[in-house]
C-alpha cells in the first residue's frame, strides 16, 4: 500500500513490538462512497456496517504507542530493499543459473521488488505518523513530536534517494485518489525543514516533555532526546553532503552538522532484535533466510584483501566477509553465471559463515545474525561524511583526522556487532587495529597523502551490508567510475559495471529504482507519465542530486 491506499493508511500490523498501534478506522472513506440507496437500509444493516466502534479495543490511544513499529521499519525496510540495491553497488550477487536482472542493473517488471521503503514510508508510517505527530503537538510532547519529524525526514530522504521524484505535498491526503510527484529538489528542501524543526523541538524541555513516556516505545534511544537531537543533526549532515555536485554545496555546513551530531559509537542509532519469533528477528539473520543464497563480490573483497590498498589485508575482512571452506576469501564475478569454474572448496560460504544454505540456529557473523543490532546511522559513517567535506574544502588536516576516526570507529563497530550475540567471528585485537591504522597505505602519514579514494572506499566498507541507500547515493554522486584527480585512478578502485546490462537500460547504467509497481503503475499512471516514469528506461534517468 502507498499514498493511493489512504483508506487503509492507518492499518498496520506490527512485527517487532508488543506495543501495537491503534486499530484504524480504515473503512471511513469506503462508507463515504456507499450508494445512497444503502442509506435507506434497515438499522441492522447500518449497525453491521458501522465497524468504526470496537468495544474490545481503544479508539483513541496514547501518542507514543505508534512509535515502536515505525522504528522497526526504519531499520528493516532498507534491508529488504538492500537485497536489490546491494547488487547495483556490488556488495553481493545472486549466483543463480542465469544472470539476474538486478546484477545487470535492471529491475523486475510488474513487481514490488525494491519498493519496501516506498511502502513503509507511505503506508506503515503514513497516517500513523501523522496521527502520532498531531497528538504529540496537541499534548505539547515536544520530544515525541521532534522524533516524529526525524522519522518523516528520514522517510523522505530514503525514498527520494532511491526513487528520485516522489509524492510529498499530496502524500497522505485522504481526499485524493491520484497524486502528483514533486521534484527531488523540493523533497530535499522539505527534509531540511523537517530536520531543523526537529532540532528546535528536541532542544525543548517544557510542556509535557517526558523521557519516561517516550522510553516506553522508543526502542532505539530509550527516551533520550539528546541522542535523537544528535541523530537529527547527523541526518542533516547526510542530506547536505549529497550536494557535492551542486554549486550550492557548502562543506562547512556539512562539517558543522557532523560536529553537532554523534560524538562516538555510543550514539549510534541501532535497532535491537530479541529473535523470539520470525518477525522480531534481524532480517539478515539465518532464521529469516533472506540472504542465504547471496554471496560477496570480487569488488568488495578487492577493497579488503590488499588488492586496492598496497597489499595491506584489512583485519575486518575475516570478521565481516565469509571465508570459503578452505579458509580463503574470494568474491564472485558478477558477469559469470553461478560460481563459474571456482572449485567447491574455494567458493565463498554464505554470509553466516557456512557452506551452501547452512547456519540455521548456529552463530552468525557480523550483521548476519538473528539478534544483531541493525544500524540506521553510525558515528563512523558520519566521520567519513566530515572527511569528504573537509577534503573538498581544502582542509586536509581535518579531513585526515576525521578519516582516521572513521576507520578506527568502524573497527570498533565490527567488534561490537560480532559481540551482540556471541557471533562466530573473533574480535579484532588492539594490536591488529593499531597495525592497520599505522599503515601509510590505509592512513597516510601526512594530510597531503589523503585522497578521495581513501575516504570513499573506506566509507563503502563501513556502510557495507546495511547503509544501502547512502552507499548507492555515494556511488552515484561519483558516477560509479569517476577518476580521483590525485591518483588518476577510480575513486572506487576495482568497480566495473556489468558487462551485459539489462535490455531496458539501453546501454545506460542504473540511477534510480522505479516507484512501487502495485500503487504507481497500477493506480497512478497519470502522475508517472508527467515525470517520464512510464518509459522502460526510467530507472536510468539521472537523479537531480547527482547532476551539476
Amino acid at each position: 500500500m502507498t499514498p493511493h491506499s489512504h483508506a487503509l493508511a492507518r492499518l498496520q500490523t506490527p512485527t517487532t513490538s508488543d506495543m501495537a498501534p491503534p486499530m484504524p478506522r480504515f473503512l471511513r472513506r469506503v462508507r463515504a462512497v456507499v450508494p445512497l440507496v444503502l442509506l435507506a437500509a434497515s438499522a441492522s444493516c447500518k449497525d453491521f456496517l458501522d465497524v468504526n466502534t470496537n468495544p474490545n479495543a481503544p479508539q483513541d490511544v496514547s501518542a507514543n504507542l505508534y512509535l515502536a513499529p515505525m522504528l522497526h521499519w526504519m531499520a528493516t525496510a532498507p534491508q529488504l530493499d538492500g537485497r536489490f540495491v546491494g547488487r547495483y553497488t556490488q556488495q553481493w550477487t545472486f549466483p543463480g543459473t542465469v544472470l539476474s536482472t538486478w546484477d545487470r542493473m535492471g529491475y523486475d517488471p510488474s513487481s514490488d521488488n525494491g519498493a519496501q521503503i516506498w511502502r513503509d514510508v507511505y503506508w506503515t508510517f503514513g497516517q500513523n505518523l501523522v496521527d502520532m505527530m498531531d497528538k504529540a503537538e496537541a499534548e505539547e510532547r515536544w520530544d515525541l513530536l521532534g522524533v516524529g519529524k526525524v522519522l518523516k525526514a528520514w522517510g523522505w530522504q530514503a525514498t527520494t534517494d532511491l526513487h528520485g521524484e516522489i509524492i510529498v505535498k499530496e502524500a497522505i491526503d485522504q481526499s485524493k485518489f491520484s497524486f502528483n510527484y514533486d521534484t527531488q529538489e523540493y523533497a530535499y528542501q522539505e527534509i531540511q525543514r523537517l530536520l531543523n524543526d526537529a532540532i528546535t523541538l528536541l532542544a525543548r524541555s517544557d510542556g509535557a516533555v517526558d523521557p519516561t513516556y517516550l522510553a516506553r516505545t522508543d526502542k532505539m534511544y530509550n527516551g533520550d532526546r539528546g541522542k535523537w537531537l544528535k541523530l537529527a543533526q547527523g541526518l542533516l549532515a547526510l542530506n547536505l553532503s549529497h550536494y557535492s555536485n551542486k554549486g550550492t554545496y557548502k562543506p562547512a555546513d556539512v562539517m558543522a552538522a557532523v560536529d553537532r551530531s554523534f560524538t562516538s559509537g555510543a550514539d549510534d542509532a541501532l535497532q535491537s532484535f530479541p529473535a523470539t519469533n520470525n518477525n522480531d528477528t534481524n532480517f539478515w539473520g539465518r532464521t529469516r533466510n533472506n540472504l542465504t543464497t547471496y554471496r560477496q563480490t570480487q569488488f568488495v573483497v578487492g577493497l579488503m584483501d590488499g588488492t586496492a590498498f598496497g597489499g595491506i589485508v584489512d583485519p575486518r575482512m575475516s570478521r565481516m566477509l565469509a571465508p570459503a571452506p578452505n579458509g580463503s576469501y574470494r568474491g564472485l564475478d558478477i558477469n559469470v553465471v553461478g560460481f563459474g569454474a571456482i572449485p567447491v572448496d574455494q567458493r565463498p560460504n554464505n554470509f553466516f559463515g557456512y557452506a551452501g544454505t547452512g547456519g540455521l540456529q548456529q552463530p552468525g557473523r557480523y550483521l548476519f545474525d538473528d539478534k544483531v543490532k541493525t544500524p540506521v546511522v553510525t558515528y563512523a559513517q558520519l566521520q567519513f561524511v566530515k572527511a569528504e567535506a573537509a577534503f573538498r574544502a581544502g582542509d586536509r588536516a581535518t579531513a585526515l583526522a576525521a578519516y582516521r576516526n572513521g576507520v578506527s570507529a568502524h573497527i570498533d563497530f565490527v567488534n561490537a556487532r560480532n559481540n551482540d550475540n556471541a557471533q562466530a567471528a573473533t574480535q579484532i585485537t588492539s594490536a591488529e587495529k593499531a597495525s592497520f591504522l599505522a599503515s601509510p597505505a590505509i592512513v597516510p602519514a601526512s594530510p597531503a597523502g589523503l585522497t578521495l579514494t581513501h575516504i570513499m572506499s573506506q566509507k563503502y566498507i563501513a556502510q557495507w551490508g546495511w547503509a544501502h541507500v547512502e552507499l548507492w547515493t555515494d556511488m552515484r554522486r561519483y558516477h560509479y567510475t569517476d577518476i580521483d584527480p590525485a591518483t588518476s585512478l577510480q575513486v572506487y578502485p576495482g568497480f566495473v559495471p556489468p558487462a551485459t546490462l539489462y535490455p531496458d537500460n539501453g546501454g545506460k547504467i542504473v540511477q534510480r529504482i522505479r516507484p512501487r509497481f502495485n500503487s504507481e503503475y497500477v493506480w497512478n499512471r497519470a502522475g508517472l507519465d508527467a515525470i517520464g516514469g512510464l518509459a522502460l528506461d526510467y530507472h536510468t534517468k539521472p537523479m537531480w542530486i547527482t547532476e551539476p
